[in-house]
C-alpha cells in the first residue's frame, strides 16, 4: 500500500554508511561534551545528563519519531530507522508530521546544548579554566554543526523533506 503523503522522489533511499558513521560519532561527542560540561558544576549532573540524553536520543525519540518515518528499517542520515525497527513496531507515515516526537524534537535537541551550556557558564563564572572554555567552544561548535550544517545537508536529500515540519530543506 502506497502512503498518501508526498515524498521527495529525488531523496536518497539509503544514506551512505560513511555519513551515518560520522553522524553517530558527532552525536556521541555531543552527548559526551554535554555530560562533561554538566559534570563541571556537579559530577552527578554529568551522569544525570548522560542518562537523560542517551535514553531520549536512542530510545524515546526513536519510538516517537522513527516508527512513523519513511526510513523505518532503512539507512537514514544517522541510521536511526534501523535502530527503531529493532526496538519498535512500525507506525504510520501519515502520522509523522503530527506525532508527539516531531513536536518535542526541537526542544529536546536544543536541550542537548542549552542545559550543559548554562551549567558550564555557571562553572566558568565560579572558576575560569581553559578546559571549561575549550568544552564550551566545542559544545557550541557541535551544537551549531548538528543543528544547522549537518541538518541542512541531511534534509536536502531526505525523502521526508516535504512532510517533515522540522525539515531544513523546504
Amino acid at each position: 500500500m502506497k502512503p498518501s503523503v508526498q515524498l521527495y522522489v529525488d531523496g536518497l533511499e539509503a544514506y551512505p554508511i560513511g555519513r551515518i558513521v560520522l553522524a553517530n560519532i558527532i552525536m556521541i561527542l555531543w552527548i559526551a561534551l554535554g555530560s562533561l560540561a554538566s559534570a563541571t558544576v556537579w559530577p552527578v549532573a554529568g551522569w544525570i545528563f548522560l542518562i537523560y540524553a542517551v535514553f531520549m536520543v536512542y530510545f524515546v525519540m526513536r519510538k516517537l519519531v522513527c516508527t512513523n518515518c519513511y526510513y523505518y528499517d532503512k539507512w537514514c542520515n544517522i541510521g536511526w530507522g534501523k535502530l527503531a525497527a529493532r526496538l519498535f513496531r512500525q507506525g504510520n507515515i501519515e502520522h509523522f508530521a503530527s506525532c508527539r516526537g516531531i513536536k518535542i524534537a526541537p526542544f529536546f535537541y536544543a536541550s542537548l546544548t542549552v542545559i550543559p551550556l548554562i551549567l558550564l557558564v555557571i562553572a566558568l563564572i565560579q572558576q575560569f579554566t581553559f578546559t571549561r572554555l575549550l568544552i564550551l567552544i566545542l559544545l557550541v561548535g557541535i551544537g551549531f554543526y548538528s543543528g544547522a550544517v549537518s541538518r541542512a545537508r541531511a534534509c536536502a536529500q531526505c525523502k521526508m523533506r516535504f512532510i517533515c515540519p522540522g525539515s531544513a530543506a523546504k
